[in-house]
């Protein structure tokens, strides 16, 4: 499994956007792409999952691949991240 911690910067948090953004590009991957914030989880290959961690600007969340593809998958999404949230 890897693992990667990221601190939201996107003024708005984790929206509507970049929410379907996310799971469109979590939905390429075979490996499971799980999220975490204070205790709580989604999957990040659904949308209701991601909104519901409601995570805001400068909070941190926890980024969990696990699978076959898990090396390349977490560079992936970690680059997502960066780039778009």
């Amino acid at each position: 499994m890897k693992e990667f911690r990221y601190i939201i910067q996107d003024k708005e948090g984790i929206h509507a956007r970049p929410a379907g953004l996310l799971v469109q590009e979590a939905q390429k991957h075979s490996s499971e792409i799980l999220i975490g914030k204070n205790g709580k989880t989604g999957n990040a290959k659904k949308l209701f999952s991601v909104m519901s961690l409601a995570a805001k600007k400068g909070e941190e969340v926890t980024v969990m691949v696990e699978g076959p593809d898990e090396e390349q998958t977490a560079k992936t999404i970690q680059a997502f991240f960066q780039r778009n949230l």
